[in-house]
Formats: structure tokens, sequence, C-alpha cells
């Protein structure tokens, strides 16, 4: 039976930390699925199209990991591409006990996915898509906090 995670987030944008998770996922996962959650009501940075096609350029040559944007709760999605594992990074005790209460409630909605952990690496805990998104609504540079693509869409589309 193949091990397929999914890494949900609104990904807006998708940053190195996030790019990091997934890769290091890799060497624990047959397939990771990056699900884009919408949320209609919130107005983002990019759309969730354009978030969906620059994270799948992202990743075109590796063909274990699959991009999709889905609606709903994460267990539910997580029952739609057969995942029995959600991936989540951890940057602090912040995020901790953040994670760990939706961890606790998945486990009760859905026993059958085990939320696995991973800490961000050093040098990238620091990043976070909110910050990215007010540093770039400002005016600063990015490029040292996201992949190329994200950089060179964002600053095209400026």
């Amino acid at each position: 039976m193949m091990k397929i995670a999914v890494f949900a987030g609104s990904f807006d944008p998708f940053t190195l930390a996030h790019l990091d998770l997934v890769n290091r996922s890799l060497s624990l996962f047959d397939k990771v699925v990056i699900g884009i959650g919408v949320n209609s009501a919130k107005q983002g940075l990019m759309s969730y199209q354009e978030r969906e096609d620059v994270i799948s350029a992202i990743f075109a040559a590796e063909d274990r990991v699959e991009v999709q944007q889905f609606k709903g709760l994460t267990v539910q999605f997580c029952d739609q591409v057969r995942s029995t594992y959600l991936l989540r990074g951890l940057r602090n005790t912040n995020d901790f006990e953040f994670e760990n209460a939706i961890a606790q409630n998945n486990l009760i909605m859905a026993p059958h996915v085990e939320t696995f952990f991973l800490m961000a690496k050093s040098g990238l805990a620091h990043i976070s898509s909110t910050i990215v998104r007010d540093i770039f609504q400002h005016g600063g540079d990015i490029s040292n906090l996201v992949p190329a693509d994200v950089s060179a869409f964002l600053y095209r589309n400026d």
C-alpha cells in the first residue's frame, strides 16, 4: 500500500520553508499531495489557481508530488486522495500547541489519518506566508523567503 501524505495549507504564498518540508517528507512517504485549502471568504495575495499553477511548476520534475485545491475538512480531503497521513510543519512552541489541538480533533473525526510533524529546518523557522505577504505588500525583497518561481510570479504581476 502506498504511503500518501497530505500537506495542506493556504500557501499564499508557498515559501522556502514549505518547499523544505515537502522535499524532506519525500524520504518518508511514497507521494505527497499538496492540498490548497479554498476559503472563499478570504482574499489572498494570489488566486487559488495561481497558487496551484506556481506550486505545480516548482515540483514539475518530481512525479511524487501532486498539487490540488480542496474545500472542506482536511481529513475529508485525505479520504478523497486515499491518504492516511497528514504532514504538518512546526516552527515553534506556538505552532505545536495549535497543530496538536487540530491533530487531536482530526484523530477523533478520522482515526485512520495519522499526523506527522516535521520541525522547521534551522534558518527557515522564521518564514511564514503572513510575513512574506506583509514584506511583499510593503515593497520589501522576498527573494530569500520563497522559491524562485513564486518570486518571479509575484514580481511579474506586481
